[in-house]
């Protein structure tokens, strides 16, 4: 018998708790603080603003790079020199996709979001993986890894065949961001440009039991295959309120245009009841630890290329938004103007955002398999109850 299947009864009634008491209260729409499992992978203190994976402090991970930071993800540990190497050669030779997805993104549509491409794409990727059905521990760690590796071809190739540009070949002496940085913009970029990008990519790279993390293992406690789990997250990811905040931030910065008028759009913005996207966490109580870090990002971008509007209007937009609704910016707020300096199209910042968070979604779908029990909440029932039914001659 399936495991959601339920026992009738001739009286449908709201079922009181087992030892007679009457039921909890419900919870807050959206599930706010309700603890749906256990995890050794990410720990998130919002009163605090501490972000770590696997115990290591975000602020210290980026100090290294985003092939630790995925190492650390899966294995439950930091690699030491030799497996690290061992590990960027896995990821080097994951950079390659299927000569069918190829033709696939030839022949998509190029007026469809970014993040819809990246969808069917794994999707179809996973047809062509031997080990696709393979539920084995080994076996998902290496999709894992080939995922990993493929994640940025998608997106710099889908981008590529929309704009009618040729596909370029990874070049193997480069590292995960440097290479995605050369295949989707065309050229190798500077160390320091690179660092940055590698560093967002840290940053993005897991954030607990979010929306797209839990469709995730949701997908996986059924002991479905891992490419289903992962674009199941995706999916998830592509919502405006998950993964799709900073590629409005960034078109709201176009429309204000200039920081002295930054102050009034604001309020004027405000007043008409617009949703201000990249501030305020449905955990965080002070400053999104990422946010830290992608505002000096922001600002070095600004100083680089001659445009340090985009963070002088930022940083305007943050300080009123602080002090009038006292919310602070997110991840999202400070990573739209510096990917937009970066040369980076505006709808690629979501499927961005899914190349860095593959390594999560894989280290909790690794974690799922490994103690599993099928998700499957209660809900609070508000219907009707003893409906009665009537042939439907008699239905007025």
């Amino acid at each position: 018998m399936a495991q959601d299947s339920q026992n009738s009864a001739a009286t449908l009634q709201p079922t009181a708790s087992t030892n007679g008491t009457t039921k909890p209260a419900a919870p807050k729409g959206g599930l706010e603080d309700v603890v749906a499992g256990t995890s050794s992978i990410c720990l998130l203190d919002g009163k605090r603003g501490i972000l770590a994976y696997r115990g290591y402090d975000i602020h210290d991970l980026v100090k290294g790079s985003f092939e630790e930071t995925a190492y650390l993800l899966i294995y439950g540990k930091l690699p030491n020199a030799s497996e690290l190497t061992d590990f960027g050669s896995k990821l080097v030779a994951s950079r390659k996709v299927a000569p069918q997805v190829m033709e696939r993104i030839e022949q998509m549509p190029r007026n469809i979001h970014p993040m819809a491409a990246l969808r069917t794409l794994v999707s179809e990727a996973g047809l062509y993986d031997p080990q696709a059905e393979d539920m084995s521990r080994e076996a998902n760690i290496d999709k894992g890894i080939r995922m990993i590796g493929m994640m940025p071809l998608l997106v710099a190739y889908y981008d590529a065949a929309r704009n009618g540009r040729k596909f370029l070949e990874s070049k193997s002496n480069l590292g995960h961001a440097a290479n995605f940085l050369y295949l989707l913009l065309g050229k190798e970029q500077d160390e320091e440009i690179v660092k940055m990008f590698d560093s967002a990519l840290i940053l993005h790279a897991d954030h607990e039991f979010n929306a797209s993390t839990f469709t995730g293992r949701c997908i996986a406690a059924t002991l479905s295959d891992m490419y289903s789990a992962v674009v199941g997250a995706i999916g998830a990811l592509k919502g405006p309120l998950h993964g799709g905040a900073n590629e409005q931030v960034m078109r709201m910065l176009l429309r204000v245009g200039d920081p002295t008028k930054a102050r009034e759009w604001i309020t004027d913005a405000l007043a008409r009841k617009e949703k201000i996207m990249g501030f305020g966490h449905r955990v965080y109580r002070t400053e999104d630890p990422r946010a830290t870090h992608l505002r000096k990002f922001s600002e070095a971008m600004g100083k680089r290329t001659g445009q340090p509007q985009w963070y002088e209007m930022s940083k305007t937009i943050e300080q009123f938004i602080l002090e009038e609704k006292h919310l602070y910016s997110n991840v999202d707020f400070y990573s739209a103007s510096t990917y937009y300096l970066m040369g980076i199209p505006l709808d690629l910042y979501t499927p961005i955002f899914a190349v860095s968070r593959v390594s999560g979604w894989v280290a909790h779908d690794l974690e799922q398999y490994a103690n599993n029990r099928i998700i499957r909440p209660m809900a609070d029932y508000t219907g009707e109850v003893d409906a009665k039914w009537t042939p439907v001659e008699d239905r007025a």
